[in-house]
C-alpha cells in the first residue's frame, strides 16, 4: 500500500488530531480509570492487594476526613457567596458612567488572579503575621485588639477565606462584566427614563439577564473551593489542629506523604461525587427559579 493510499482526505483530520487524542488519553483518561482501580486496592508487602470496599468504609469512619470536609464546606458557604456577590457589585459599579479610568480599575482588580499563587500566599503570610504583620499593626492603630490569624481555628479559616477572595474576586468580576456589557443599553436607558433606581435596574434587569453567567461563576468557584489545596498548604499547613485542612490537602497527604495511594484515590472519588452533586443542585435551583 502506497503512502498516497494511506493518507486520504477522509482520514487526514484523524491523523492531525491523533497527537492531541493520545496525550489526552495518556494524561487524562488513563489516570481517571487508574485511580478508580487503585481505590479498591492497598499497597501491602510490596504489591497491591485487592481489598474490595475497605478504603471507602474506612473513609466514612475517618474523623479527620469529615473534619476536612467540614472545613471545605465552611470555605464554600462563606467565600463563594461573598466573592460572587462582591464581583457582581464591583462589575456593576465599574460600568456606571460616572466612573473614570475604567480600564485601570478593571486591570487593577483582575491583576491578583494572575499573580503567582505561592508568591501571593507568602505575602499574606507576612501581612497576617501575629507579631509584625501590617494588618495587626493597622488594627492596633485604630484601637482594636490584634488577631492571632494562624493560631486560632476560626481566625485561620477566615485568613484563608480573605486570601482566596482577594485572588479570585477579579477573575469573576471580569466574567460578570462581560455579561453586563452584553445587555442592550436600550433596556437600562428605558428603565432610567422611567425613574428606576440603580438597585431596581440591578435586580429586575441585570441579574435576570446574566443569570447564566452568575451560575457559571458560582459553579466554577464551587469546584475550585472543593479542590482547594494551595492556600491552606502554604499559609497554615492545615493547622492548627486540622482546623484549615481541606479535602484536597487530605488527599495529598495520604497519597504523597503517607503513600496510601488507594486511600487517596477513594478520597478523590468522593470529592468527584460531591462536586457533581453540588453542580447538579445549583442547576436545579437555577432552573426552578426561572419557572
Amino acid at each position: 500500500m502506497t503512502k498516497k493510499n494511506i493518507i486520504t482526505k477522509h482520514n487526514v483530520p484523524y491523523i492531525l488530531l491523533a497527537p492531541t487524542i493520545i496525550i489526552f488519553a495518556v494524561f487524562m483518561v488513563y489516570p481517571v480509570f487508574r485511580s478508580l482501580y487503585l481505590s479498591f486496592y492497598e499497597y501491602r508487602g510490596g504489591t497491591y492487594e485487592f481489598i474490595h470496599w475497605e478504603n471507602y468504609i474506612k473513609l466514612f469512619q475517618d474523623g479527620i476526613f469529615f473534619k476536612s470536609l467540614f472545613n471545605t464546606f465552611v470555605y464554600l458557604l462563606i467565600q463563594v457567596p461573598v466573592m460572587v456577590v462582591g464581583a457582581l457589585l464591583i462589575a456593576v459599579l465599574i460600568e456606571q458612567k460616572f466612573i473614570r479610568a475604567k480600564a485601570f480599575f478593571r486591570a487593577a482588580i483582575f491583576l491578583p488572579s494572575v499573580t503567582a499563587l505561592v508568591a501571593y500566599a507568602l505575602v499574606f503570610k507576612v501581612l497576617m503575621n501575629s507579631d509584625y504583620g501590617l494588618i495587626n499593626y493597622v488594627l492596633k492603630a485604630i484601637g482594636l485588639p490584634p488577631v492571632n490569624w494562624f493560631y486560632g481555628e476560626w481566625s485561620a479559616r477566615f485568613a484563608i477565606i480573605i486570601a482566596i477572595t482577594w485572588r479570585w474576586l477579579g477573575y469573576n468580576m471580569i466574567i460578570l462584566l462581560a455579561g453586563i456589557q452584553a445587555i442592550p443599553e436600550e433596556l437600562t436607558e428605558a428603565a432610567q427614563m422611567s425613574g428606576a433606581s440603580l438597585f431596581q435596574i440591578l435586580f429586575y434587569i441585570t441579574i435576570p439577564i446574566i443569570k447564566p453567567v452568575i451560575l457559571f461563576c458560582t459553579i466554577t468557584s464551587t469546584i475550585g473551593t472543593l479542590q482547594l489545596f494551595d492556600e491552606p498548604f502554604i499559609l497554615t499547613e492545615g493547622g492548627p489542629n486540622n482546623a484549615t485542612l481541606t479535602a484536597g490537602q487530605y488527599l495529598f497527604n495520604n497519597g504523597f506523604t503517607y503513600l496510601k495511594f488507594g486511600y487517596a484515590s477513594a478520597v478523590g472519588y468522593i470529592l468527584v461525587l460531591l462536586i457533581a452533586a453540588l453542580s447538579i443542585l445549583q442547576f436545579k435551583i437555577t432552573n426552578r427559579s426561572e419557572i
